[in-house]
């Protein structure tokens, strides 16, 4: 009998609660979205949509960007990049840690630029089929032409692809050309393949599956210029040569003429052992096997059939070590060490939860609480900004929780508990100086504040799906707590507004038309992007590991979410002495600071402070915490 898969399905399909307002506008307009229904706001690919369109796309190992007839290229094509190690650049040491403050990759190198002939000054960019782990990117000579070449992409993949149905295809690059060279034996039938050697020493790989008409024949027309003599159906695929040992030409023709399209997540949960499946969607040459590049903490969780295709082909990425090509349409990933047993109470995974505590610690708490449940509850949870206001009610939630629970003080409890649900009703009533709204351009439930004062930072950018997971994270654990002290509580009015947070930030199924799936948290890297509907150079970013993780605590999908989040930011968040992932000179400092696709910043929007930059990575302490 199959395991259930986990994410099957949805929370829930009803409309948010009545008392949402409606809007059918935003701030920030859908710019050519061809896509209908809900979209993610915080995915890889916001950079297409966002802006002018032109800042990068990561999809680890590969960037690509559009390049609108500017930089080094002057393409009206899809530039890719690939950046080494050595071409970092490193902050100044920090004297606080003696490692340096940031390292970041070089952008706006256009190393090869897929394009087509068709294109120039009237070229629109259009997006489609968005999903929470792929999207199609058309561009069209004109707004109203059919798009001359399209590119599906997917985190992870080993090639970019373009598709062209009788456009003529043009390859630029932004570096120069030493040579452009046409193999004289074809990797396959009816491939045709060509080697471009770069002035930086680097070679890129061409792959030409036509699917009619004759083959790609290409014309070097300047050092920076090579196009078709005619018109092409089929795809392009670009591949950077790892290197003459690494074995990953051999492996790009083996894997030529297949592209990935998409990725369906499954899993499942089994005790203390969870899984997690990425099945490729792909197109193109019939019984070619996938080639796609997995992350250090996807190699370290592989099962043990899938690292049997791992191929020891070895690419950098940005901001997560080094990737490794796998040569299968899935992977399985498995986590073996889920917290089945944790919580709300203090827990470790040695010794598990933590209910009793002496006399003496219970009578130096019951003083200090005494003072804090008198404090003004209402007052405090009423910030006008969800964050704060949410910080607030879950501080208080932490401290009803430790009172009944491990104090045994039941009615003390009860005092501040009854406070709570009023602070907590003012909410879920949304009663609050910014209500919240559901907004149907997007797909999701943000605060009022932006629509009311045209200020887009305002909440820290609620309304433009900034943190949303930080935010409505600590609202669903204050819920949990109260629903574990008082079950009559849940009824089904606030459980509507509770579960319309959790779908806002990690629905977990296509089947639900009012939210995106996964909002925040990226299966591919393992960890949640807090930047929405902002372009950023450097992509997407997430400053505070443990709000992330905090989130994940709140809502405990199987405990699978807690358990890769733990892999993940020790891969790449938090770090001892052994971690070889991230830059040597970097580690020193523990955590991150600010981690974005491109860069790593030692360092926090607020301030500079090391209490500031250590201190994001910590707070709030809760049991999944260390």
């Amino acid at each position: 009998m199959a395991a259930r898969d986990i994410f099957a399905d949805p929370i829930s399909t009803d409309a948010p609660p009545a008392n949402f307002g409606r809007k059918s506008d935003h701030p920030v307009h859908r710019l050519g979205i061809n896509s209908k229904g809900p979209i993610g706001t915080n995915k890889f690919y916001g950079n297409f949509f966002l802006g002018n369109q032109t800042f990068p796309t990561y999809l680890h190992p590969y960037a690509v960007a559009w390049p609108r007839g500017q930089g080094a290229s002057g393409s009206w094509g899809l530039a890719i990049s690939h950046v080494e190690a050595h071409q970092r650049v490193y902050g100044p040491v920090k004297p606080q840690t003696g490692a340096v403050s940031y390292f970041i990759n070089p952008v706006g190198v256009h190393s090869v630029v897929l394009s087509a002939k068709e294109l120039g000054n009237g070229t629109t960019l259009t997006t489609e089929a968005l999903t929470d782990f792929s999207a199609q990117i058309s561009l069209h000579p004109t707004a109203h032409a059919a798009a001359a070449v399209q590119f599906p992409l997917v985190q992870g993949s080993a090639f970019i692809t373009a598709i062209y149905n009788g456009a003529s295809p043009v390859l630029q690059t932004g570096v120069s050309y030493r040579t452009v060279t046409k193999t004289t034996k074809d990797p396959k039938p009816n491939v045709t393949k060509y080697k471009l050697h770069l002035a930086d020493n680097t070679t890129w790989l061409v792959y030409a599956h036509h699917t009619r008409g004759a083959a790609l024949d290409l014309e070097v027309i300047n050092s920076g210029l090579a196009r078709a003599k005619g018109p092409f159906y089929g795809t392009v695929q670009v591949a950077k040569d790892p290197g003459a040992c690494s074995g990953g030409e051999a492996l790009y023709d083996q894997a030529c003429g297949a592209y990935a399209t998409g990725i369906k997540l499954s899993g499942s949960v089994d005790g203390c052992k969870g899984r997690y499946i990425f099945s490729f969607q792909k197109c193109g040459l019939a019984g070619t096997t996938l080639a796609m590049f997995a992350l250090p903490h996807h190699q370290a969780s592989f099962d043990g059939h899938t690292k049997t295709k791992m191929t020891g082909v070895r690419m950098q990425t940005t901001t997560k070590g080094v990737a490794m090509a796998v040569l299968a349409d899935e992977w399985t990933m498995v986590e073996g060490a889920l917290p089945v047993d944790m919580g709300f109470l203090p827990w470790s995974p040695q010794a598990g939860s933590v209910g009793a505590i002496s006399e003496g610690t219970k009578r130096a708490i019951r003083n200090t609480a005494i003072q804090e449940v008198s404090q003004n509850i209402l007052g405090q949870t009423d910030q006008g900004s969800m964050y704060f206001s949410g910080k607030a009610l879950a501080k208080f939630a932490g401290l009803m929780l430790a009172i009944n629970d491990l104090l045994g003080d039941h009615t003390l409890a009860q005092t501040g508990l009854n406070q709570l649900k009023v602070a907590f009703a003012r909410y879920s009533q949304n009663a609050q100086k910014y209500p919240l709204v559901y907004e149907s351009a997007w797909g999701g439930v943000v605060s009022s504040a932006t629509y009311v004062t045209g200020d887009k930072i305002a909440d820290f950018g609620n309304s433009l799906y900034n943190d949303h997971h930080f935010h409505f994270g600590y609202f669903i654990y204050t819920a949990a707590v109260i629903g574990h002290l008082d079950p009559s509580w849940l009824t089904s009015s606030n459980r509507a507004y509770v579960n319309t947070l959790v779908r806002d930030v990690a629905n977990p199924s296509a089947r639900d038309e009012y939210f995106p799936a996964w909002r925040c948290f990226d299966w591919f890297h393992g960890h949640s992007w807090a930047h929405g509907l902002f372009d950023s150079l450097d992509g997407k970013d997430q400053e505070s590991s443990s709000e992330d993780s905090m989130h994940a605590y709140a809502i405990k999908i199987g405990n699978l979410l807690l358990a890769l989040l733990t892999r993940s930011l020790q891969s790449y968040y938090l770090y001892t002495t052994t971690n070889t992932i991230q830059p040597g000179n970097f580690t020193p400092n523990k955590v991150a600071g600010i981690l974005f696709e491109n860069k790593i910043d030692h360092n926090t929007f607020f301030g500079s402070n090391i209490e500031y930059i250590q201190g994001i990575h910590m707070l709030p302490l809760l049991p999944h915490t260390p």
